[in-house]
């Protein structure tokens, strides 16, 4: 099945020679068009980025580029959630009886984390990893959200949280005060930020999705 490289998120802000944001100074013009729109604010997860491809016939793992490298523990979690029953259970062939033909073509995007995966992947599990959906893209054809939780309940995973709606001011004035993970075991574990998405998958002149991130570490970078 073919690869295809999940997506670069840009930061809201553009950064100055030294890595700090700078505030109001947009990344992108299309940012600063929806500047005053709301947002979808989602948890960002500090771990791994992982594609689950499936077209009816097998399930492949791979990373967010073609070099990326998944960690033995994290892809013996992921054949365990993602075998090949689970997923034909999940999306069934027209024809009940073939499954020697590919019938789909359907990526899950998520993120690996837990133990020994990031600097603090333990503090999200402490002896174990898990995967958590973010995205779901079927063919040509980005799912909405409610799509998405659908199908992450048919397979018994986890989906993003979702922190609220948001303008970039308000998400950047949310990430800037901090706010716990709703996905870590250890309750006092920092969030690692929040990624912002549109619920109608707004494109850009390119194609591209419009989406933004801001990050927890950028304030204390900012502070200094």
């Amino acid at each position: 099945m073919e690869h295809k490289d999940y997506q670069k998120i840009n930061t809201i802000y553009k950064r100055d020679q030294d890595g700090r944001l700078i505030f109001g100074d947009w990344s992108l013009p299309e940012f600063e068009f929806l500047k005053d729109c709301k947002f979808r604010a989602e948890e960002k997860i500090d771990g791994t980025n992982i594609h689950v491809r499936f077209n009816g016939v097998r399930v492949e793992f791979g990373g967010r580029t073609t070099k990326a490298n998944i960690p033995p523990h994290l892809l013996r979690k992921l054949e365990e959630l993602f075998t090949l029953e689970k997923m034909r259970t999940a999306f069934p062939p027209k024809n009940e009886d073939d499954f020697d033909t590919p019938y789909i073509n359907i990526t899950l995007y998520g993120e690996g984390y837990g133990a020994k995966i990031q600097k603090g992947g333990g503090r999200y599990i402490k002896d174990g990893v898990n995967f958590i959906l973010f995205d779901v893209k079927i063919d040509d054809w980005w799912l909405k959200r409610h799509n998405v939780e659908d199908i992450a309940g048919k397979l018994g995973i986890k989906c993003v949280p979702i922190i609220g709606y948001m303008t970039f001011e308000e998400a950047t004035d949310y990430v800037r005060k901090g706010f716990k993970s709703l996905v870590a075991e250890d309750k006092t574990y920092n969030a690692e930020g929040l990624v912002l998405k549109t619920d109608l998958e707004l494109l850009d002149r390119r194609g591209f999705r419009i989406m933004a991130k801001i990050k927890s570490k950028d304030f204390s970078t900012n502070n200094k």
